[in-house]
């Protein structure tokens, strides 16, 4: 857990501060091309699991180095490799960077470039309010709250495991899979994200109006056994408050606020995805704390 959190503070300083050289370091198109030769020979890599013969000799070196490196020299070398492993494997893009980006936009053409780069992850590609809310989610969920629920409970195995899995599902590398293989891959990335959604959406609950949320929560049948994650949606709509992005623009029209004050929606979304942030961390810290107390 110590490591988790020491990799999740590293990932988060590393990608707001030096964002051009995370980006070239987590450039995933050495995977696509891997994708794209194994697609290319047909018969079994074509089908429906068809990931697997490109995720498991991938996967299989960072299980063995997880594994040597366990317990030796008191866990130092198993912290770095942790470390490593997850500030390659966050992002790949800085979430809040590209908020700021779409907020910042002064034109059209800029304007739609930064909102495609805000999804890169996933989301609607309408750009009203609640579709960009929507992208800031889901983007959370797929660039930072996946990850560290993957790393905190299998180490770099699972970061690891995760980060390919959504590369090749939700990437620009999913372009280059089959149908078959592209349709089972979506599906394991959804048993992989579902109980994610479900502990983002609890945590969205406790940081901000906990009647609101988990309303919109169980009318998007988050309750069900269902592998479908629309409810993180509905209830980051209710949780962030889409009022702000009508109140805004009633206040600008009477020339009560600044012009430069745009999208309050995405700051307020934004704003919910870093409160639930510290949750897991302070979450995270207690039981680090509760450990070496006991």
């Amino acid at each position: 857990m110590f490591t988790t959190l020491v990799a999740v503070i590293a990932a988060l300083v590393l990608g707001h501060l030096a964002p051009a050289v995370m980006a070239a370091m987590r450039d995933w198109h050495w995977f696509g091309r891997w994708l794209a030769w194994l697609q290319a020979q047909g018969g079994w890599a074509r089908g429906r699991f068809g990931l697997l013969p490109a995720l498991v000799p991938l996967l299989l070196p960072v299980a063995l180095l997880q594994w040597l490196l366990d317990e030796r020299l008191y866990g130092l070398p198993s912290l770095l490799y942790g470390i490593v492993v997850l500030v390659l494997c966050w992002g790949p893009r800085d979430l809040d960077r590209d908020v700021e980006a779409v907020i910042d936009a002064d034109d059209a053409g800029s304007r739609a470039q930064a909102t495609a780069h805000l999804r890169a992850a996933g989301g609607s590609m309408r750009e009203d309010a609640a579709s960009l809310v929507d992208a800031v989610m889901f983007n959370a969920l797929r660039r930072w709250f996946a990850p560290l629920f993957w790393f905190l409970l299998l180490g770099p195995f699972g970061v690891a495991a995760y980060r390919l899995l959504a590369q090749a599902v939700q990437g620009p590398q999913a372009a280059r899979l089959s149908g078959a293989s592209h349709e089972g891959g979506s599906r394991a990335l959804a048993v992989l994200e579902w109980p994610v959604a479900q502990l983002m959406a609890l945590s969205m609950a406790l940081v901000g109006n906990f009647d609101t949320v988990f309303s919109a929560w169980r009318r998007a049948a988050g309750n069900r056994w269902a592998l479908e994650l629309d409810f993180l949606g509905e209830a980051a709509r209710a949780g962030v408050g889409m009022e702000l992005g009508e109140e805004a623009e009633e206040a600008r029209e009477a020339g009560l606020v600044p012009i430069d004050e745009r999208f309050p929606e995405l700051r307020d979304a934004m704003s919910v995805v870093w409160r639930m942030l510290l949750l897991w961390m302070a979450v995270l810290a207690l039981m680090i704390i509760a450990g070496w107390v006991g």
